[in-house]
């Protein structure tokens, strides 16, 4: 039998396709396949009781409908935030973290099991609640995963599923320039987050192996464009480092580089990794360096922390399981 095809991952036209040239179905049949699956989350094809016994036969036949399992499930005794340990198919693992802010319920997403780019600082959906915004923000680059996470954003936004607003959602990377332009051209209204943690290009190649491919005004330039093209202000990410990005300098830095972009600049006192040894600047050394960036006319607000003591806060997330760390 020919490999069966992941229906989860069929896009609406494409499910429309599947449903008419592989089943031999009407076209109004996608609608209903679609409802259930990212409506009604069904986790398998007998659940679709609005379908045929014939036709679900078929889709077992020739779709499979991948479910992930939950292995683990951690709540912060601080804030109440989960970090879930999930399963895959393939026997790999990933992690995403449940959030709960006053403006809704945020889940961050791993869009990758694992993550190539080596940020030095960094260890790198849900039922029960209703997910109002996503960050894709956890394990792995989205935009070295662009065709899927362009086909999720498609997914999780169309109206007969989960009609998950654009506007809110954020794709965070860590500078894919190419990608970046790419994304702007799609006329989506997602936040664009730039993984910037440093204001120099020396500084930031010392920690982001990525910065050697594409040099820090490339980043900033693209990153303009994107702005230009879609409207939407751009945010950029600065993990604060105790002794190495948070100094007078650095903040006098920032502000040259980033001076007349109507930007947002979030910054996140690094969180622990034990394998990195860096540490975050005391709170008034945090907030001194906001004032800093604020005096020169940025915007800029310190990251509430959430879940940091299950290691689920910002550059904690990893495939962790049965004791094993593999980091990210």
């Amino acid at each position: 039998m020919s490999e069966r095809t992941d229906i989860k991952s069929l896009e609406f036209d494409e499910l429309e396709t599947f449903v008419m040239e592989e089943l031999g179905e009407k076209k109004f049949r996608a609608g209903q396949i679609f409802s259930w699956l990212h409506e009604k989350k069904a986790q398998s094809f007998d659940e679709m009781t609005n379908l045929s016994k014939d036709l679900r036969e078929k889709l077992a036949e020739k779709a499979a409908l991948t479910t992930l399992s939950v292995e683990e499930v951690q709540t912060s005794k601080i804030d109440g935030t989960k970090k879930y340990l999930f399963a895959l198919p393939d026997g790999n693992f990933i992690e995403s973290v449940l959030m709960s802010y006053k403006a809704g319920t945020s889940v961050c997403v791993s869009t990758q099991v694992g993550c190539a780019m080596g940020c030095s600082f960094c260890a790198s959906t849900i039922g029960g609640e209703r997910v109002s915004h996503c960050v894709l923000m956890g394990i792995g680059e989205p935009l070295d995963n662009y065709s899927n996470v362009l086909s999720f954003l498609h997914l999780i936004t169309d109206e007969r599923g989960q009609n998950m607003s654009e506007r809110n959602i954020t794709l965070s990377t860590s500078g894919l320039v190419p990608k970046i332009y790419d994304l702007a051209e799609e006329g989506l209204s997602i936040t664009l987050a730039l993984s910037l943690h440093a204001p120099t290009q020396e500084q930031r190649e010392a920690i982001m192996p990525v910065a050697k491919t594409y040099e820090i005004h490339d980043c900033i330039a693209a990153c303009k464009y994107y702005f230009e093209k879609t409207g939407r202000r751009v945010s950029f990410e600065y993990a604060l480092i105790d002794g190495v990005n948070d100094r007078d300098e650095d903040a006098a830095a920032l502000s040259a580089l980033l001076h007349g972009f109507p930007c947002h600049v979030n910054l996140i006192p690094v969180n622990p990794v034990v394998e990195t040894g860096y540490r975050r600047p005391p709170r008034e050394a945090c907030r001194a360096f906001q004032k800093k960036l604020e005096k020169t006319g940025i915007n800029v607000t310190i990251r509430r922390e959430l879940g940091r003591d299950i290691d689920g806060s910002c550059g904690q997330l990893r495939r962790k399981h049965t004791g094993k760390d593999i980091l990210e």
